[in-house]
């Protein structure tokens, strides 16, 4: 987690609606040189001044189109530190993207470490050269919700990005051999990073046994978890061997909480409920649910329900509790599949004060929080990115190189921070 300097105590003294006027007089004076991005788990109040909302990927889409497209110099990014990272990849070079507290970052980005990434490929190809069988080629997927560094390790070793809506055409692309045919005789291996959960529904939803079911079925998994604090990930060679897709032991915080007996739970209380699921949430709530999807189509399913239905989404709290309100217009009934409070609470860290502090700055000449990326992690993490983008038929985001050192642009102070 990067340090927060405490804001000016004249932020914790405004209310709400004092906050929300002051935003909108600094958004006007900015003008076009400004975009905000709001990501779906974020708070109302910080919705409101949003540009463009979605989930992390579109986020950062939406930024490298939007700033060209609008001439903006400035991208504050409501979301968390990988976002706020893969916003300032995809971006021109004179883009200057910033997070507005450093603090907001991601339990499950930083479940997946650098160092630990390199030590797990050196310890999964040494029990692979003992067993002097099949030609394996090990590559590495990682999801969105992972550092610049993952993604950089993951393009400069012959993998790809995912995301929740398209992992299963990431694995499929890997399985295939990636960017390299598969030579006679060669199998494949994926090192999936660094949500456990999407990796092993993936798997599932391919057809391949997991651990999960193996635990009950006494078949043959085809899934084994790393974990990254263990000696060869917990694994012996023989089990390494064994396994078609290891999973990095992470998980997203919100999505962890959600259990089986939920969904037994919403089932009694409501006859006819539709269960519906982030991949992210374990096999076992995924097995009983009716459906499972991103975000994106989370939002779109509730949107398509048919007046009268009923349903329970496993996801983030505030994303839940907008849907259920727009649903309820239209006469469909929506509720979180847990009474648990399933918020993510670094993504509750963006708030309006903040927003406030980072647009007085940049309207006083100065730039604070900006999320900057080394030029030679950007350089892989674009390789990875681009990768997904070609199988999705999207086209390649050109690499450009991001300036190193701080600069002044139109008089404005830029204040690096570089990761």
């Amino acid at each position: 987690m990067l340090w927060q300097p405490a804001l000016p105590l004249k932020y914790l003294d405004l209310s709400d609606d004092q906050l929300a006027e002051a935003i909108r007089a600094r958004r006007a004076e900015l003008g076009d040189r400004l975009i905000i991005l709001g990501h779906h788990y974020q708070q109302d109040d910080v919705i409101q001044h949003a540009d463009f909302t979605g989930d992390s990927f579109k986020l950062s889409q939406l930024a490298a189109e939007k700033v060209q497209a609008a001439g903006a110099k400035y991208v504050v990014f409501c979301g968390v530190h990988f976002m706020a990272e893969s916003a300032d990849i995809l971006t021109p070079d004179d883009v200057v993207v910033i997070l507005p507290d450093l603090s907001a970052g991601c339990s499950m980005a930083d479940m997946a470490d650098y160092d630990q990434t390199v030590q797990a490929w050196t310890e999964i190809h040494e029990a692979l050269d003992e067993t002097r069988g099949p030609a394996t080629r090990v590559i590495p997927i990682t999801y969105m919700n992972s550092s610049a560094a993952i993604k950089a390790f993951v393009g400069e070793h012959g993998g790809a990005v995912c995301t929740s809506s398209n992992a299963a055409r990431v694995f499929e692309w890997a399985l295939a051999g990636g960017d390299k045919p598969l030579k006679k005789g060669e199998v494949v291996k994926i090192l999936f990073l660094p949500d456990q959960h999407l990796g092993r529904n993936t798997a599932k939803a391919a057809g391949f046994v997991t651990e999960v079911d193996a635990a009950a079925t006494g078949k043959k998994a085809r899934t084994a978890r790393w974990d990254p604090k263990q000696e060869s990930g917990g694994l012996s060679a023989q089990e390494i061997r064994d396994a078609t897709v290891l999973l990095w032991k992470g998980h997203c915080s919100v999505h962890k909480l959600y259990r089986p007996e939920h969904v037994a739970e919403m089932r009694r209380k409501h006859k006819g409920v539709t269960v519906l699921v982030h991949p992210e949430v374990c096999q076992e709530v995924v097995d009983l649910a009716d459906l499972s999807g991103s975000t994106e189509y989370i939002i779109k399913t509730i949107d398509a329900a048919e007046p009268g239905s009923t349903w329970a989404v496993a996801t983030e709290v505030h994303l839940v509790n907008r849907v259920a309100e727009a649903a309820k217009k239209r006469g469909v009934h929506v509720e979180m599949l847990s009474g648990c409070q399933c918020l993510c609470t670094t993504m509750y860290r963006i708030d309006q004060q903040h927003l406030l502090w980072v647009l007085d700055n940049l309207a006083e000449g100065k730039v604070v929080n900006q999320i900057k990326v080394h030029s030679e992690a950007r350089k892989w993490a674009l390789v990875a990115l681009n990768r997904m983008l070609d199988l999705l038929g999207k086209g390649s985001v050109k690499a450009e190189p991001k300036v190193k050192k701080p600069a002044k642009r139109g008089g404005i102070e830029v204040a690096t921070r570089t990761d």
